[in-house]
């Protein structure tokens, strides 16, 4: 039973872990003022940078970060539309999530031969499990953490990153300023493009990670269906989050448990039908915005273009 129940934490923690680096993202992003509706496009081509890099490198830790560094020249698209030319921020974000599957696919045809999938990565040069091999094999330890790749603890130790920069940092306050009320934090000398450019690009970064996750941890390579809707599930728990950063990680830590509890019952010849166990986190996300996301306060100039001719 006890075994049971560390297996599924274990899951839980794999699966939980690219969300919480694109949930991380859109609290990054929506702190300053500008909605990032494109963290799923952001998610894909970071995983397809980072299984691309990861095969013709063999260096796992390059790879990772060319799929943060791929997020985030999505990222600073996204920033130039809705920052530099004020475009709708929710339309540029849908703009990324059509762009960034389209690049992808289209790179993945030029670099494997026609293919829509990259080859799989050696297992050997998958990142690496920090802790495999320390615990006593069938030990309650051993199933939560043996199989825990790098970039789980990575994902865990941002948040505390990301949550003290925005609580105990001047950085952290001029972000959240430009967030809540840009015109005033202008007449303060803070440069409310910079930071919103500044934080739209790390959100872009964050979620790149997110998905280089998925194509060198969670599984060894990168294929069309590989996202499938996380980077909406990770937007879901942000604002389930309350655009806070632990929020945000217990959010996704919610949302992985789902998707743990289907591989969980999966292992079982049970009456469910696999489709149905599918569908579980994605009706959990719907479930948490239609009973929570009236409930959550977004920053108060979310999504609303700054000009600097509307100072007052």
């Amino acid at each position: 039973m006890l075994n049971n129940i560390a297996l599924i934490i274990g899951v839980t923690l794999m699966y939980s872990t690219p969300l919480i680096f694109t949930a991380l993202g859109g609290v990054v992003s929506e702190k300053s003022g500008v909605v990032n509706i494109g963290l799923e496009g952001m998610m894909v081509i970071g995983a397809f940078i980072a299984a691309t890099v990861g095969y013709y490198s063999g260096n796992p830790w390059l790879a990772f970060l060319a799929g943060g560094l791929a997020g985030a020249f999505f990222g600073l698209l996204h920033a130039i539309a809705s920052v530099s030319f004020s475009a709708d921020q929710v339309v540029s974000g849908i703009a990324i999530n059509f762009l960034g599957p389209g690049v992808a696919l289209f790179l993945s045809r030029i670099f494997f031969n026609g293919a829509t999938m990259t080859k799989s990565i050696d297992l050997d040069n998958k990142m690496p499990r920090l802790l495999n091999g320390i615990f006593h094999k069938d030990s309650f330890l051993y199933y939560i953490l043996d199989n825990q790749y790098a970039t789980t603890y990575i994902a865990f130790i941002l948040v505390f990153v990301i949550w003290y920069i925005l609580k105990k940092t001047v950085l952290g306050l001029r972000l959240k300023a430009v967030g809540e009320h840009p015109a005033a934090a202008d007449t303060l000398g803070i440069n409310v493009f910079k930071i919103r450019y500044l934080a739209v690009i790390t959100s872009g970064f964050l979620a790149g990670l997110g998905g280089a996750t998925l194509s060198i941890s969670v599984v060894s390579n990168f294929r069309p269906t590989l996202v499938s809707g996380q980077g909406f599930i990770a937007l879901a728990a942000m604002i389930f989050g309350k655009w806070k950063p632990v929020g945000a990680m217990l959010a996704c830590l919610l949302f992985g448990l789902a998707q743990g509890l289907v591989v969980f019952l999966g292992q079982f010849q049970i009456q469910i039908p696999s489709q149905f166990l599918n569908m579980l986190p994605y009706i959990l996300t719907l479930i948490v915005l239609v009973a929570f996301v009236g409930k959550s306060v977004a920053p108060l100039a979310d999504g609303i273009p700054y000009e600097k001719e509307q100072k007052h």
